[in-house]
């Protein structure tokens, strides 16, 4: 049976974690491959931070018996929950440290029990993850990183940003308290000295980053759930709004079926309609999720906020006559 890349590897794994040292010949026999897909298998350990060693006496590969863990008492559930994030999970979620991800599942892959990875390999085979759109990743892990170690030492951090607020590249020390992932981004939330109070930034507009030797001293612990607070999203603007929509039988169930607002209530009508109620901090981000369902809601509160959405349909509607 022809072996996948994720198989391949992980019997690669075990078979350089033996003490016998195999050749590449011998690789590429037992694994029923060419040798050139056996030395991009190795290219891959190497990129991920597999550090094996060629014998040029013995023509063998070998493997530093410390660099892997000890076996793990994990059951089928368990094994296959981590190894679902891990082969799955790893290319279609926006997780920092993707490389470091698939190392570690790969080591604890192979410390399994052979009939738990039997049955992790068969389980796999039939799952897929379809990847999500989201904020590129290419600069993620340096930046997730340098702020994570500033979060975690209290230290301050010199940062360059490409502003949207503002339009223009801004400069200022952040005092950053909380990483965060939402709406297909990271962010960091944290005080600014240019805007003298707690903001929120997106990693992918972040161009260059410094980390300082200056502490801050943050207070008391900062809670993310008490900064955002009832704001729709992420983004509280001080004051609270009894929003009130109604939704029409076409969407009713599958809006129904999403926890939107923590203050969220759902009534159904006898015309098949929902009823939804929210107590929201700001208006803002809500109206643009309300003209997400086009003619298919309708605003009954506050006035405010029927107003605004009503002229910003007008307007996209003259936009594409």
């Amino acid at each position: 049976m022809k072996l996948s890349r994720i198989s391949r590897i992980v019997r690669i794994l075990t078979m350089l974690q033996s003490d016998q040292n195999y050749s590449a010949d011998e690789f590429t026999s037992l694994l029923g491959v060419s040798r050139r897909t056996f030395f991009r298998d190795m290219k891959e350990l190497e990129a991920i931070g597999v550090p094996y060693r060629f014998n040029a006496k013995t023509g063998g590969y070998s493997l530093d018996p410390e660099y892997f863990l000890p076996s793990v008492d994990l059951t089928l559930q368990e094994a296959l929950s981590l190894l679902l994030l891990v082969h799955k999970g790893r290319n279609h979620l926006p997780l920092p440290f993707k490389n470091s991800a698939l190392l570690a599942g790969l080591k604890v892959e192979n410390n399994l029990p052979a009939e738990i990875r039997r049955y992790c390999s068969a389980s796999l085979a039939g799952i897929s993850i379809k990847s999500d759109r989201h904020a590129p990743l290419d600069v993620l892990d340096r930046v997730f990183a340098q702020l994570q170690e500033a979060i975690r030492k209290t230290r301050k951090v010199k940062m360059t940003y490409n502003s949207l607020y503002e339009a223009e590249q801004i400069d200022l020390m952040l005092c950053p308290y909380h990483l965060f992932y939402n709406h297909r981004a990271w962010y960091v939330v944290g005080l600014s000295s240019l805007h003298d109070t707690v903001r929120t930034f997106k990693l992918n507009r972040i161009e260059a980053l410094d980390l300082q030797t200056g502490r801050f001293v943050t207070g008391p612990k900062f809670d993310l759930v008490d900064y955002l607070g009832k704001a729709w999203s992420m983004i509280p603007e001080g004051r609270l709004y009894h929003v009130k929509l109604r939704f029409a039988p076409k969407v009713a169930r599958n809006v129904s079926e999403v926890r939107w607002h923590c203050t969220q209530k759902a009534t159904w009508n006898d015309d098949g309609s929902l009823t939804m109620e929210f107590r929201v901090d700001g208006l803002g981000e809500i109206s643009w999720w309300i003209l997400g369902y086009g003619d298919q809601v309708e605003v009954l509160a506050p006035t405010v906020l029927r107003k605004q959405t009503a002229a910003t349909a007008k307007r996209m509607a003259q936009l594409n006559a």
